[in-house]
């Protein structure tokens, strides 16, 4: 019977967040407790685990699974270790319940701690020692993962999302699981090229739907489906995930064709490279969003307009506690109902000693990254307190926000919470009793959702070049280990695609 080990290590940071990732912001879980978790869940380790259970002769062995709740800051030198050690201690012990024939790592590909800036390489370099060389591991990554050589170096093949924003995490388990089998049948031998492309993205041209990055995804896609195909995509990176290897990266995997790879890979990396500088944000100064929204007001516009904070997207690494948008509105003046999640323990602790009905005057904001972010005060009315655990509405995962408050400030409203969770969707203020329809603003802390979350809907998205540590006018950043020249920090950054060849057990 064989026998297939599937281990998850996710996390994805911005190293430019000054609040360290600890060890108790991650779900940890081991055995049989991760399958059934990730039976529920359409993720990548429920995908792969789906197709595995459809050849009742393989046995699954669940090792570890370390899953972040969100995203957030460099990860603690001490949280890394204790995660390290307590992978490879599964491995080995997974490694030691009897022979082994397939390895699946689910992995992001943006983690970093202090000092171990590649961590998802150190892990796997770490795990062959455990494994050997000769058993094969499929990987899978998020296209906004930083592909290093030594995760290439240490896997026999890769597999990245698809889709912006991320719609395909099942599906990715899925063809991660297909790959898997097919190698450990000896149906296919991969070998895999990849191309560097020095740029930084981001912006609507990312969203694979409707914009020109979708061009490159389908080529790709047009290789790992085509013959002698296995596995082909585009990594953008995470511009706010500073290391050495940070940047974009074409690849393709086939079986056997060296050249074919070489030359899948080139073509896509020039198809990217031909509108990389179309993949830029256009942003208004948060100082002019007072005139914007009069403006909004003396033409009669009376539709939810959505004021996108994407410097502190919680699910790109930032702190979520910017205060940056909700002083401009309170100095302003502005009137309409406005929306506004936070980040703020201190302040969800003095509500609750408060109680529902009660009214608090605390200030809020820059609890995490005080370095960007100056409290202000407020005054408010305590709507309501949680404990801050909901499931998300996009995929079903549980989200813990820890203790959460709704706070009533005159026209604006804030759904405070103790610490970070994803605002890709609207379940955090569904599961608050807040309705953004039934608001005149609602500040979105992410810089793209799926449609049907905001844009469907929404009167009108102002994209606001706010203060953060997930900030798309990237050159304000301050990078300082990525690889220089890079498109967008210098100009006239030149590009000529060198293939980098990558195969175990030729």
């Amino acid at each position: 019977m064989p026998r297939i080990l599937i281990a998850e290590c996710k996390q994805e940071v911005s190293t430019f967040n000054p609040h360290l990732s600890l060890y108790d912001d991650f779900t940890v879980r081991a055995g049989q407790e991760i399958l059934a978790y990730h039976s529920q869940i359409r993720n990548e380790v429920g995908g792969a685990v789906d197709i595995f259970h459809q050849h009742p002769d393989i046995e699954l062995v669940p090792a570890y699974s370390a899953f972040f709740i969100t995203s957030g800051g460099t990860l603690a030198d001490s949280a890394w270790r204790r995660i390290a050690t307590e992978f490879l201690d599964e491995i080995r012990r997974a490694a030691s319940s009897g022979p082994l024939d397939g390895v699946y790592f689910c992995m992001h590909g943006a983690m970093a701690s202090e000092h171990e800036l590649d961590p998802e390489g150190w892990l796997l370099s770490e795990s062959r020692k455990i494994l050997g060389e000769s058993i094969p591991i499929v990987l899978s990554l998020d296209l906004h993962g930083i592909l290093t050589d030594r995760m290439l170096e240490h896997s026999d093949a890769i597999v990245a999302y698809h889709t912006y924003p991320h719609v395909d995490f099942y599906e990715t388990g899925q063809r991660a699981a297909r790959l898997l089998m097919k190698i450990m049948s000896g149906a296919a031998k991969p070998v895999t090229a990849k191309v560097a492309i020095p740029a930084l993205v981001r912006g609507d041209q990312l969203i694979t739907e409707t914009g020109l990055f979708g061009q490159s995804i389908r080529l790709a896609q047009s290789y790992e489906t085509g013959p002698g195909g296995l596995s082909a995509g585009m990594f953008i990176g995470n511009p706010f995930t500073d290391v050495p290897s940070l940047q974009s990266y074409s690849f393709v995997v086939t079986d056997q064709n060296e050249s074919l790879a070489g030359s899948g890979a080139i073509a896509i990396a020039e198809s990217f490279w031909k509108n990389h500088e179309t993949m830029q944000v256009p942003l208004l100064k948060i100082q002019d969003l007072p005139q914007k929204l009069n403006q909004r007001v003396f033409d009669g516009r009376t539709g939810t307009v959505a004021l996108v904070d994407a410097a502190d997207a919680t699910s790109s690494g930032a702190s979520g506690d910017s205060n940056s948008i909700l002083s401009v509105l309170q100095s302003s003046g502005y009137t309409g109902r406005t929306l506004i999640p936070i980040v703020d323990a201190p302040a969800v602790e003095k509500a609750f000693l408060t109680g529902i009905g009660g009214t608090l005057t605390t200030i809020i904001g820059g609890t995490l990254d005080p370095f960007r972010f100056q409290p202000i005060e407020i005054t408010g009315k305590v709507r309501l307190l949680s404990d801050g655990n909901f499931r998300s509405e996009s995929f079903g995962e549980i989200w813990r926000a820890g203790p959460t408050v709704v706070l009533e400030c005159g026209n604006i409203t804030l759904v405070v919470s103790s610490r970070a969770v994803n605002l890709y969707d609207r379940s955090f203020f569904y599961a608050h009793g807040q309705n953004p329809m039934h608001f005149d603003a609602v500040v979105v802390k992410s810089p793209h959702c799926q449609k049907h979350m905001y844009s469907d809907w929404c009167d009108e998205l102002i994209l606001i070049d706010a203060p953060g540590s997930s900030s798309a006018n990237i050159p304000h950043l301050g990078h300082t280990r990525c690889p220089r020249p890079i498109f967008p920090l210098d100009h006239d950054v030149a590009f000529t695609p060198v293939v980098k060849i990558f195969q175990r057990n030729p």
